[in-house]
């Protein structure tokens, strides 16, 4: 079992079959968006208290997982 699976669900009748964080509507796109945007995990809990540090980390690592299945191709770097 990885360790995300507990926290991670994806259903088609739930944000359009977006990963979320379970018995939320929190998507992991969301987290990944505004951990990007320079959001620090604090702000995260204060803007959603029904998420705790694990089920970030949980989003953390199924992206990471995600990511390391998918196929990658080279982004164009603007100079």
């Amino acid at each position: 079992m990885n360790p995300w699976e507990k926290w991670i669900t994806s259903n088609p009748e739930i944000m359009m079959g977006k990963p979320v964080i379970a018995g939320t509507r929190i998507t992991v796109e969301l987290i990944l968006e505004r951990l990007g945007a320079g959001e620090t995990v604090d702000d995260l809990l204060a803007a959603y208290p029904q998420l705790n540090r694990e089920a970030i980390q949980a989003a953390l690592a199924f992206a990471a997982e995600v990511l390391r299945s998918e196929a990658t191709y080279p982004a164009e770097v603007s100079a």
